[in-house]
């Protein structure tokens, strides 16, 4: 009886298991007839100036002279006339009362945009607003009927290996089909928002702003990007995440413009070297290296802190952190937990506006120290020199900072091959601050005290804060 009620669950689990797997379509036909009509082909126009070259200068008497006049007078006075230019690309209804979602790169910069839907009738749009960061824009156009539209779906829950369809204009050719499979998740290219899905689904110029669908019917994905050496499909796309477009839409739709949650705080990946120099169990977090006026200075934060959890979740890296605070709520308050000073801390900070923050400087902090008397000292493969008032006019650094100068790195150094270089200055080591080269040499001795492979230092160029983890080998 045992051994028949084991095969019967075994039957019923292989039964489940084949029922949540799928296998290949037969056929894609039932769904792009499903969606097609949401798709639509779009076409911008954007008029051109008209040049303000001068003339050509023609020797009097010459032979060209009569046909220069007649082709600046056709013209002009001012040279080539106005022109009107036109662009293609892709877009999908989002709304019966007519919301369309499509890149931000094939609308900028338009006098005129015109949608055609599947159907072949074509409406005037209107813009209702753009974010350049997830090249995504939101366009209106007015209908007498309803617009058939598709719905957004669960990027999440996309996997690698599943099957998906891209539609769209490509080469300006019309309203078509290509299908193919999640290549990778996760993708990233420039943004600090990019969550792009890879796809070897056929995707070429004019697809961009089109729909990538799962099996569904939902869009998953906005085809964007190809890397490709000759401009046409190699079987390498990116569609920016539907989970990300989602909530930039809705917030262009409600405020023709997107409301980011700012945490004010300059960041970078926490590294191996990094983690040991902390004393970090695991290589995770966001590492502060700047904290300006704003949000996280008003909560505590401080430089030197690593961001574990952000608003109950787990923070990956430094770019999920950017990601998961941009899609918060502007003036919610969260709890933020950093590991400092060897353990954890839980600050509660309101987060800013982030669109309202970027043109704001992130100043150069200084203690107002008094350094000692010039000197120089290598360490570390560096050749090192404590600032003075000559040294920080001369490296565009802030009155009153502290630290030590870079004077000459030695390129078989670790240093050097880590990017420091001279004109860089170092104003922390071991999160401490340095007003003098005998400071460094004292954090140094610590670490190799406390049994640590390494030393980190906050380093500034230009302003700019990054820490750096140098070995301090015996």
């Amino acid at each position: 009886m045992m051994v028949l009620a084991l095969m019967g669950a075994l039957a019923i689990m292989f039964q489940t298991i084949a029922a949540e797997a799928r296998g290949a379509p037969e056929t894609f036909a039932d769904l792009a007839e499903k969606v097609s009509p949401a798709v639509v082909n779009i076409t911008t126009t954007t008029v051109v100036e008209a040049s303000t070259n001068q003339q050509p200068i023609v020797p009097e008497g010459s032979p060209f002279e009569d046909f220069f006049r007649d082709f600046m007078d056709r013209n002009g006075p001012g040279g080539q006339a106005p022109r009107r230019s036109q662009a293609l690309g892709s877009g999908f209804v989002i709304s019966e009362d007519g919301y369309i979602v499509t890149n931000n790169h094939v609308i900028e910069g338009a006098d005129e945009i015109e949608i055609e839907f599947f159907e072949g009738f074509t409406l005037p749009a209107k813009l209702v607003g753009t974010d350049p960061k997830t090249d995504i824009a939101v366009l209106k156009v007015e209908s007498d009927k309803p617009l058939a539209y598709v719905p957004f779906g669960d990027s999440d829950v996309a996997r690698v290996g599943d099957w998906v369809m891209a539609m769209g204009n490509p080469l300006g050719q019309g309203f078509s089909v290509s299908a193919g499979i999640v290549s990778q998740r996760g993708r990233a290219l420039s943004g600090a928002y990019d969550d792009y899905i890879q796809t070897d689904a056929a995707i070429n110029r004019g697809n961009s702003g089109g729909p990538l669908f799962n099996m569904d019917g939902q869009v998953i994905g906005v085809n964007t990007a190809i890397l490709s050496p000759n401009g046409g499909s190699i079987g390498i796309g990116f569609s920016m995440a539907s989970n990300v477009v989602s909530k930039v839409v809705d917030q262009l739709k409600e405020y023709g413009e997107t409301r980011r949650g700012w945490l004010g705080v300059r960041i970078q990946r926490v590294t191996d070297d990094v983690a040991e120099a902390m004393g970090l169990e695991e290589v995770k977090g966001a590492l502060v290296t700047d904290v300006p006026d704003g949000p996280s200075k008003d909560a505590g934060i401080e430089s030197g802190d690593v961001i574990l959890s952000f608003d109950g979740k787990d923070v990956a890296d430094d770019r999920a952190l950017v990601r998961t605070v941009g899609e918060t709520e502007v003036g919610k308050a969260v709890r933020v937990v950093v590991f400092r000073d060897g353990k954890t801390k839980t600050l509660m900070v309101t987060l800013g506006r982030r669109e309202e923050a970027e043109n704001v400087a992130f100043p150069v902090d200084g203690e107002g120290m008094t350094p000692q008397a010039p000197e120089t000292v290598q360490m570390l493969g560096l050749t090192l020199q404590p600032l003075d008032d000559m040294l920080r006019e001369e490296l565009g650094v802030s009155a009153g900072t502290t630290g030590l100068a870079v004077v000459e790195v030695d390129e078989a150094s670790e240093a050097f091959t880590k990017g420091l270089r001279a004109g860089d200055v170092i104003t922390e080591a071991g999160q401490q601050k340095l007003a003098s080269l005998s400071d460094l040499e004292a954090r140094v001795t610590e670490a190799q005290e406390a049994g640590r492979k390494t030393v980190l230092l906050l380093v500034r160029r230009a302003g700019e804060p990054r820490f750096v983890a140098l070995g301090v080998g015996e």
